[in-house]
C-alpha cells in the first residue's frame, strides 16, 4: 500500500538502519566465510541471551518457526487442552490448528490487551497441559500470577515475545520467565534481521539440545548401535571418509519424532542481528519518549482513553493503543476511516483469533471471549508508532483525534 498520501504513515519497518548495518552485512559478505550456521550466527545468539537473561537462545528463520518448535518440545498429545491467548497474530496458534488437542481461547484485560490471570485460572482442566500467551504491543503480560497458576496445575507457558524485545517484567526480560519464548525480528518489529528472522529462548537443557538439532536437519530420534557396520555390500570406509555417512554405518534408528528441517538464521541477517541488539535501548527509548507525548496528549481528549502503565511493568512500545468510550456514540471504525483521510494510517492489531474461519470451522465463535470482541470491534485503536516519528507527526496525531472526534460529537 501506498503511504504517500499520509503525513503520518504506517512504515513498512519498524526499526532504523544505517551505515552500520550496511557494513556489518558488507564485512560478512567480503570474508569469504560460509554464510550459514558461522560465528555471526554464535555471537548473536550470546548477545541476545546476555542481554535477556536466558539460559539458551537459538536463532532461526522467523518466530512461526520457534513457536512450532515450542509446540513441539511440549509433547502434546490427543485430548490434551492448550489455553491460547485471542488477541494477537494468528501464528501464535497456528502449530496447534493440525493437532489433535482442544484450544480454549483466553480473554483478555480490556486494558492490557493480555490474558487475564483469572479468565486464565477459569479456564484450567485437569487436562490443561500448555498455556500461550503473548505481550501485546510489547506490554509484558501479568507473568507472575499466571506463573503461579501454571505451576499449581503442572501447566508449561509459552511466551510469544515477537513484541517484547526491550520490555521488563519487574527486572525480568519476557521470554525468561516462562517456559519457552519465541521472538521475532520481522520487519515490524523494534529490531529486524534483513526482514525476517526468530529466537527460541529456553531454560531447560535437554529442550535446547532437541531444538539445535533439529533446526540443523538432525532428526529427533534413538538410535541403537549396529552389530556390523555393513549396509548390503558396502563396508563403512577405515579412515575418516565416514564422515560423509554420518552415522548410517554404526546405527539404527528405532523411533523418530520429529524428521528435522533447515531453518538457522544465515550469517549477514545474524550480523545485522547483532547491530541491531546494540542500538536496541536507544530505539526503545524513542518509542518510550513517543509513547509518552501521545498518552499526555490524548489524556486530555474527551472520548478516548489510554493504556494504564503498571509501575515495575516497562512496555518495549512495538505497538500504541488507545480506546474509544463507546458512550461518545461514535462507531469506532468511523473514527479511524476520518483519521485515515486526515492523514494517520491506521492497522489494527490483531483480529480476534477464535473468530477466523479456520478457528470458527472447530466450534470457535462470537460470545466466546467477550471482553476482547467488545474491545475489537468497538474501542481499539492503534496509532502508528516507530522511532522514525517526529515530535510534529506526535502532535499532528494528537490535534487530528480531538478535531475529530469534536466533528463526529
Amino acid at each position: 500500500m501506498s503511504t504517500d498520501r499520509y503525513f503520518v504513515p504506517y512504515l513498512p519497518t519498524g526499526s532504523t538502519f544505517g551505515q552500520d548495518e550496511i557494513d556489518a552485512v558488507a564485512r560478512v559478505l567480503r570474508s569469504g566465510a560460509k554464510l550459514s550456521c558461522g560465528p555471526e550466527r554464535d555471537a548473536f545468539e550470546a548477545e541476545f541471551a546476555a542481554y535477556t537473561g536466558a539460559r539458551h537462545a537459538l536463532s532461526l528463520t522467523n518466530a512461526t518457526i520457534a513457536l512450532e518448535f515450542a509446540t513441539y518440545l511440549l509433547g502434546l498429545q490427543p485430548g490434551d487442552e492448550v489455553i491460547a491467548a485471542t488477541q494477537t497474530y494468528q501464528a501464535n496458534v497456528t502449530p496447534l490448528l493440525g493437532l489433535p488437542v482442544v484450544v480454549r481461547f483466553c480473554d483478555i484485560d480490556p486494558d492490557t490487551m493480555n490474558i487475564s490471570p483469572e479468565a486464565f485460572a477459569a479456564l484450567v482442566t485437569e487436562r490443561t497441559r500448555a498455556v500461550y500467551l503473548v505481550h501485546h504491543g510489547g506490554n509484558p503480560a501479568d507473568l507472575d500470577p499466571i506463573r503461579a497458576i501454571a505451576d499449581r496445575h503442572g501447566i508449561a507457558v509459552v511466551e510469544d515475545c515477537a513484541h517484547a524485545l526491550g520490555a521488563w517484567y519487574h527486572g525480568r526480560s519476557p521470554g525468561t520467565i516462562g517456559d519457552l519464548g519465541c521472538w521475532s525480528f520481522q520487519s515490524y518489529k523494534n529490531i529486524s534481521t534483513l526482514g525476517e528472522g526468530g529466537m527460541l529462548t529456553v531454560s531447560d537443557d535437554r529442550w535446547a539440545e532437541v531444538a539445535g538439532r533439529i533446526r540443523a536437519i538432525e532428526p529427533d530420534a534413538d538410535f541403537v548401535p549396529r552389530a556390523d557396520p555393513q549396509l548390503g555390500e558396502y563396508r563403512a570406509p577405515a579412515d575418516d571418509l565416514e564422515r560423509h555417512a554420518k552415522n548410517a554405518y554404526r546405527e539404527d534408528c528405532v523411533a523418530l519424532r520429529h524428521p528435522g528441517t533447515n531453518s538457522s538464521l544465515c550469517e549477514p541477517a545474524a550480523a545485522v542481528g547483532r547491530v541491531q541488539l546494540a542500538q536496541l535501548d536507544k530505539l526503545v527509548a524513542r518509542r518510550r519518549e513517543i509513547a509518552e507525548m501521545l498518552d499526555r496528549g490524548l489524556a486530555a481528549v474527551d472520548g478516548i482513553r489510554t493504556q494504564r502503565r503498571v509501575p515495575g511493568i516497562d512496555s518495549a512500545h512495538h505497538l500504541y493503543t488507545c480506546f474509544l468510550d463507546p458512550e461518545t456514540g461514535i462507531e469506532r471504525d468511523q473514527l479511524i476511516r476520518r483519521l485515515d483521510a486526515a492523514g494517520i494510517q491506521i492497522q489494527l492489531r490483531y483480529f480476534p483469533v477464535h473468530l477466523l474461519p479456520e478457528w470458527r470451522r472447530l466450534g470457535h465463535g462470537v460470545g466466546e471471549c467477550p471482553t476482547a470482541e467488545r474491545v475489537w470491534f468497538r474501542e481499539q485503536i492503534n496509532l502508528p508508532i516507530y522511532p522514525q516519528l517526529t515530535d510534529s507527526q506526535v502532535h499532528f496525531m494528537v490535534e487530528t483525534m480531538a478535531n475529530t472526534l469534536r466533528e463526529l460529537a
